[in-house]
């Protein structure tokens, strides 16, 4: 009797019905399930115990509030690789219902891409670097750096302050839908511009020309690496790659335009790949200031090391321009941003665990 009770709980536990969320299909408000965990949960590690988001459109923005813990299992953490548990957090996100594409892609550097539609964050880049210098501008890939960083089947780990978030394709979120018939809709960027699978229809214009795996149009550089940790381009890092033009079907944000099921007059979407860059390292569109204020949230866990705190608080940021605008660049070289007051000069400079674009002094 007890054994058949205890396949009764985990059956329960892993069916599609508790792994549900809540997600925008209409104009209204949408929220789902909060609950405690189950001791078994505990056992098997599983972050189900009180996920939940919201999604709500309102005088022109959409609004994502999310508690961040995702809505299937996730891998077991603390592990080896990441030494943090995954913890409860209070996203407030907005992007906007209108977006723009501008003429010219902005890189997003260390900064959240976009949120998924189960509320957990997409965040490409890790704070991984050659020599541990952020300074070099060499920066571990997450995926293929060699170094085991603990991702799970969903391409996810946690950050110290307890946050899990996305590296690459969310399988467990993906793995629900019939993706080879149909795109999926994931998230929304940042911009505001939305986020699907990798498999959309042959012709971006026409939705009955097929399905085919997008591709991006991304490659390794050949040859030797001219500076830094030096040796054969291999991916490691993400300087390792480079751009060709028209190679794959995406831009350089791995993005295009076309129709899709929700936007069956057409919309520039982003797309996420099983090749670098994984997750867009760029916006077409203006990032909302909501994921510039959850750069930098306090939470538990040792911020010195593995992406130290980037989303977030009450603390004060500099702007993302600020941080976009070092780039690939060293300590000291000349940079400039866009601010409300105007153009901002100055020199990027290692604050804390950030590089930054600072001021010159007037």
């Amino acid at each position: 009797m007890k054994k058949s009770i205890l396949c009764l709980i985990i059956v329960g536990m892993l069916s599609p019905q508790v792994f549900a969320h809540g997600v925008e299909d209409t104009e209204a408000a949408v929220a789902d399930h909060a609950r405690p965990p189950t001791l078994l949960e505990r056992l098997i590690s599983s972050a189900e115990a009180k996920a939940s988001v919201r999604i709500d459109k309102q005088g022109g923005y959409r609004y994502i509030e999310s508690d961040g813990l995702a809505d299937h299992q996730t891998g077991r953490f603390p592990n080896a690789g990441n030494p943090h548990q995954i913890q409860l957090q209070h996203y407030q996100f907005r992007v906007s219902l209108n977006p723009r594409k501008r003429a010219a892609a902005t890189p997003i550097g260390h900064a959240v891409f976009g949120v998924a539609i189960n509320g957990v964050p997409f965040d490409p880049g890790t704070a991984e670097f050659w020599q541990n210098n952020p300074a070099s501008g060499w920066t571990l890939e997450a995926l293929t750096g060699g170094r085991d960083l603990g991702l799970d089947s969903s391409n996810a780990h946690v950050q110290p302050n307890g946050a899990y978030h996305y590296h690459s394709v969310p399988l467990g979120i993906l793995n629900r839908y019939s993706f080879k018939t149909k795109p999926v809709l994931l998230g929304y960027a940042a911009d505001g511009f939305p986020i699907y699978s990798q498999y959309g229809y042959r012709v971006a214009s026409d939705q009955s020309s097929g399905m085919v795996k997008l591709r991006s149009s991304y490659q390794l550089k050949t040859g030797m690496r001219p500076s830094g940790p030096s040796g054969r381009y291999d991916g490691k890092y993400a300087k390792d790659y480079e751009y060709i033009a028209g190679q794959g079907d995406l831009d350089q944000c791995n993005g295009r335009t076309g129709v899709m099921p929700e936007y069956p007059q057409g919309v520039y979407y982003y797309v996420l790949t099983d090749q670098f860059p994984y997750i867009p390292r760029c916006l077409m569109g203006s990032a909302d200031t909501s994921f510039q204020k959850q750069r930098r949230q306090q939470g538990g866990g040792n911020p010195s090391r593995h992406e130290r705190g980037r989303h977030g608080g009450a603390m004060h940021s500099p702007p993302q321009e600020a941080f976009n605008a070092c780039g690939g660049k060293s300590v000291g070289a000349a940079c400039s941003f866009s601010a409300p007051h105007g153009t901002v000069r100055g020199a990027c400079r290692q604050m804390g665990p950030d590089f930054v674009c600072v001021p010159r002094r007037r």
